[in-house]
């Protein structure tokens, strides 16, 4: 596949492109700072420098792509953040701007309790705890859901839970439109093996996946 990738500098991105680059699939990363990708990321995909926020400023890197995935997450903690929504929106108006169809985004699995919860996790962790410890990053996060939503692109949402820095177990489990009981970690590695996976799935457009080991 030809393949855009937002984020691409982050804990996510890396493994994204690295693993595409080694499935063959060709890589445009698009960066704010090309040094914080490693070398031979940089020398093996093309390397876009923009402004995530400015859709004039993407629109070249995502005409063409089968599909678009955005990594983009907060580092700021708990404080108030926008950068999710905000680079959501961008990436959408450029990507209608250049015709591209296929969006992936990554959200979180905390964001919301329902079906596929254990009781203690959809009526005390996800509302009681991390409901108010991520309230910022949450409230980022659905805000850009609503743009995914809306947009009008051939869409899927994918939710993970809490990410680890280890090696990958080289599976996951996957739920759609709902949860995934006692799915309460992912490594970055199986994240990125099911965010390839899920870009080329026709039958995730329109649907949010959550993926747990």
């Amino acid at each position: 596949m030809r393949l855009t990738i937002f984020g691409a500098t982050g804990g996510t991105g890396v493994r994204l492109v690295r693993r595409a680059l080694d499935g063959g699939d060709e890589v445009t990363a698009v960066v704010r700072d090309p040094a914080r990708l490693p070398g031979g990321l940089r020398e093996a995909a093309g390397v876009v420098q923009a402004d995530v926020v400015d859709p004039a400023a993407i629109e070249e890197a995502v005409k063409g792509s089968d599909a678009v995935i955005t990594a983009i997450g907060t580092r700021e903690g708990r404080a108030p953040t926008t950068v999710c929504a905000d680079s959501t929106r961008a990436i959408v108006a450029a990507m209608r701007a250049a015709g591209s169809r296929r969006l992936v985004a990554v959200s979180a699995s905390g964001l919301d309790a329902g079906p596929g919860d254990d009781p203690l996790t959809r009526f005390v962790v996800k509302p009681l705890i991390l409901q108010r410890i991520l309230k910022h990053a949450f409230a980022d996060m659905r805000a850009a859901e609503e743009v995914v939503r809306g947009s009008g692109l051939d869409w899927t949402i994918v939710r993970p839970p809490r990410l680890t820095e280890g090696a990958g177990a080289g599976r996951y489990r996957k739920a759609v439109d709902r949860h995934i009981l006692g799915g309460f970690s992912l490594a970055r590695e199986d994240l990125a093996a099911a965010l390839l996976d899920l870009a080329d799935d026709a039958s995730a457009i329109g649907h949010t996946v959550a993926v747990a080991r």
